[in-house]
This record gives C-alpha cells, structure tokens and sequence, in this order.
C-alpha cells in the first residue's frame, strides 16, 4: 500500500514524516494518509482535515504503529464514523480507521444435541469472537445464518463493534454489553491486555473500568460475544431482522447523512418527544437539519458544517430546559478543533 499524500498548502509534521518513513521501510503495512478530510470517514459527512490517517492491516501492525507514537501523539479511533461529529478545524495526531480491516469473526457453538441426549439440558450456547472493524449489521448476519438468537437488535446500529462497546450501544431494546464475555484492549505501549466484563462499570451508553483511569489510555481491539441458538433460530432470526430494519427505515432518516442519535433519552422519557414537543422537528441551520422524521436525528442536507450541527445541538439543548428543565445530554461524540 502507498502513503497517500494530501499536503497541498499543508506543511509536513514531526508525526507525519515518522509515519512516512516506517511505511517506506516496510515496517507498517497499513494504508497512511495525511491531511485527509475526515467527511470521507464520518456518516454525517462532515469534518476538517486529520493530520493522519492510519488503517491497520491487522492487530499486530497495530501494535507496531503504537510502538513508534511518542507519547504526546493523538490518537483517535474511526470505525464506520457514525456517532461521531469532527469539528471544522480537523484533527491533530493519528486516526485509527478501522472499516473494513480488522474484522475477523470466527463462531463456536457447543455440538447440537442429538436423538440420544436431554435436549431441554443442552442449551448449545456459542462464542462469537469479532475484532472492532466489523460491521454490527455484519456480526448480526452471520450470527443468524449459523440460526443464533440474540444478536438481532445490531442490524440497526449503524456502526462497527468497537464502537458498539465503547458506547454500550443498544436498539431494539437491546445493549452491546449484556453479551460480552471477554475485550482484548491495546495499551499505548503496544501491549494486548485480555479483560473479563466484570472489570467494567456498565451504565446506558457508557462504560468504564472499576476502579481505574486505564481506559483513557487502552482501546479494544476485538471481543467474545456469549449468545445461544435454538432449531427455528436461522428463520427466526431471520425474520426479526427483517422486521427490525422495516421499523427501522420507517422511523429514522436513513436515506439521510445523519451520526444517529444525537441524545441519550433522559429517564423515563424519549429526547425525540421533548424536541418535537418543543416544535422543533424541520428545523435547520443552513444545511443542518433536524429530521422531519425522527426528531432525535440531525441530517446534513449537502452541505453542513460542524459548527452548524453544532449550534443546532445547542438550540435543542436551551429549548427543551427552558420548557422541561431537563438537560439533554449528547450520545454523539464531538471532537476536534474549531475553524
């Protein structure tokens, strides 16, 4: 793979030139890019340049790039780079791009119980291993062709599992962590670190480790999944796919530039209801705005900026305290630089 060179008017960094140089020597194997716009790497299609883009080839050439960062470098990680809103002025240091590398599944299922054996005793649980640049929608399908129950509600994440567990994303009903076993994490170091589900805090769109500020500084790199399958699970989950996707389309813009939702639901309410409730559905800025359809759901209608997202997300914030006095807390995450 080539470095790709975007430099334009852009000067040459410390960062960059030391990532030229290990790719020219072979010792990175991944595809680098510098100063590249990161609407190339978001669904909202929104976003400044990224001083580098780097896509491993695999967990191994991962642990190579970390092993050359100096510490002081940036890093962030992009999935499929929905739920994600990168400010005009881009990004320094390094992004992790993980759509479409670093997304084995391998899937394990006790032997099916035969004619001889207590069916209601074999309760055929399987392991579903997955690294983080693999599509929830993807894990979902081929939880189903092997007629696995459970893992349905990700065909409507539009996301890769590694954001999924960052978040503890959910629809449907459903959340990412009620069925991981185990994470493999990246410490900055390089060093793979193998952890349990009880090592972590999990609460609604957020997780953290017990006890520690280590997650500041690791990042999972891939997952054990614990799901169970049934004799009707390849039809039935089939068809609850099929469903959850229809509801899906029907409810939500998809056919729109949008990160998902913008809101945490407040407890025991919908952000959806309080914003429209508040009149705000259709209501723009330039071309940001909010979903005519679904009031929790920014879209960019061609060609917004960040700092138009941005005020919108404001405006809906003041409106609905001001009527309700309840803060709406962002679920999309905001990062960046400002113009």
């Amino acid at each position: 793979m080539q470095v790709e060179l975007n430099t334009m008017n852009d000067s040459v960094s410390t960062v960059q030139m030391l990532l030229k140089e290990a790719k020219e020597k072979g010792i990175l194997a991944g595809q680098l890019t510098f100063n590249a716009s990161m609407s190339r790497y978001t669904t909202w299609r929104i976003g400044g340049k990224a001083e580098c883009v780097y896509q491993p080839e695999s967990i191994q050439d991962l642990q190579l790039l970390f092993k050359l960062l100096p510490e002081e470098v940036a890093v962030t990680w992009v999935g499929l780079g929905s739920n994600l809103l990168i400010r005009d002025g881009g990004l320094n240091g390094v992004v992790i791009y993980t759509n479409g590398v670093l997304n084995n599944i391998t899937i394990q299922c006790d032997k099916e119980c035969d004619k001889e054996c207590d069916k209601e005793s074999n309760e055929n649980n399987c392991l579903i291993s997955a690294e983080v640049g693999l599509a929830c929608a993807l894990f979902s399908r081929k939880a189903a062709n092997e007629g696995i129950n459970g893992a349905e509600f990700l065909s409507g994440i539009p996301g890769t599992i590694g954001g999924a567990l960052a978040m503890n994303a959910g629809a449907f009903g459903s959340e990412t962590w009620s069925y991981v076993k185990t994470v493999m994490m990246i410490k900055r170091s390089g060093e793979l670190v193998l952890r349990t589900a009880d090592e972590f805090n999990i609460q609604y769109r957020q997780i953290e480790l017990k006890d520690s500020n280590e997650l500041k500084h690791e990042w999972f790199v891939s997952a054990e999944f614990y799901f169970k399958k049934d004799e009707q699970g390849l039809e039935k989950s089939k068809r609850e796919i099929k469903r959850l996707l229809a509801k899906r389309a029907a409810t939500q813009p998809t056919r729109q530039a949008n990160a998902g939702s913008v809101f945490k639901n407040p407890e025991n309410d919908y952000a959806a209801r309080l914003i429209e409730a508040c009149g705000l559905k259709g209501e723009s800025i330039n071309d940001a705005q909010i979903s005519e359809k679904h009031a929790n759901f920014i879209v960019n209608k061609g060609n917004a900026k960040a700092r138009d997202v941005e005020a919108l997300i404001h405006k809906i914030q003041q409106a609905v305290f001001k009527q309700y006095q309840v803060k709406l807390e962002t679920e999309v995450c905001i990062m960046g630089l400002s113009e």
